[in-house]
């Protein structure tokens, strides 16, 4: 409703049902429930996503993940690992313009969000079920990831909105945060091409040990990538 649409019906009377129903979500929120849960929808790189307690919602810190790996999609065969919401397979597949991408995550109710956000936006995008790369066949020229990266500590810390209300799974990254960047640099590297490129999200106070993680496991040209409030967001290297 715009401003003009409330001035013209600001004398109307709200029939019992909506306010009803307002109330409702008022207090899923007062809650601690997260907004985009109870809309069910948000945004990301201008496409819109469903959003379940199944998933991680799509955060703007994660578009700086995106905006590091288009210039390398383009015709390119993808990865994208943790997929969650499928928010940044659909977007390298439409806005990078890779030739193949292919989504993974652990959770069958992930990848099921996933799919209808990839059918919503008419992305063609592969999907598989994996622990990892238990599943994951052949190579990659990209492979990009927001893994879990919360650490033990920190868990303790998140607002209720995250830590009551978004699945542990995709949070927790074992107790010093960088147990999935292990794998990642490990298993990952063996499903690049040569010259290919791995580009992750991390947590703010992690870059130097994930860059360590990308240069001992023979990536090049490791450079850390700020969000837009400056702190340390995005790792990428190249075999």
């Amino acid at each position: 409703m715009t401003l003009s649409d409330w001035l013209l019906r600001a004398s109307e009377q709200i029939p019992v049902n909506v306010s009803l129903a307002y109330g409702e979500l008022i207090g899923r929120r007062a809650g601690r429930e997260p907004l985009q849960q109870i809309t069910g929808v948000q945004e990301f790189m201008g496409l819109p996503f469903h959003v379940t307690g199944d998933t991680l919602c799509p955060r703007q810190d994660t578009e700086v993940l995106v905006e590091t790996a288009i210039p390398f999609c383009n015709g390119a065969d993808v990865l994208d690992m943790c997929t969650g919401t499928g928010c940044i397979a659909v977007s390298l597949k439409l806005l990078g313009k890779a030739a193949k991408v292919t989504a993974a995550d652990i959770s069958t109710a992930a990848l099921s969000v996933a799919k209808a956000n990839a059918t919503r936006n008419g992305a063609d995008i592969t999907f598989i079920e994996s622990d990892m790369f238990a599943q994951i066949s052949g190579s990659f020229d990209v492979i990009v990831s927001n893994p879990p990266y919360i650490d033990a500590k920190q868990m303790n810390e998140l607002m209720p909105e995250v830590r009551e209300h978004e699945p542990v799974s995709a949070l927790y990254g074992g107790e010093d945060g960088l147990t999935f960047y292990r794998i990642l640099t490990e298993e990952g590297i063996k499903h690049l091409h040569k010259g290919g490129y791995l580009i992750v999200e991390i947590g703010y106070d992690q870059a130097d040990r994930v860059s360590e993680l990308f240069r001992n496991a023979g990536l090049s040209g490791v450079k850390v990538i700020k969000d837009y409030a400056g702190n340390d967001r995005v790792v990428v290297g190249h075999l």
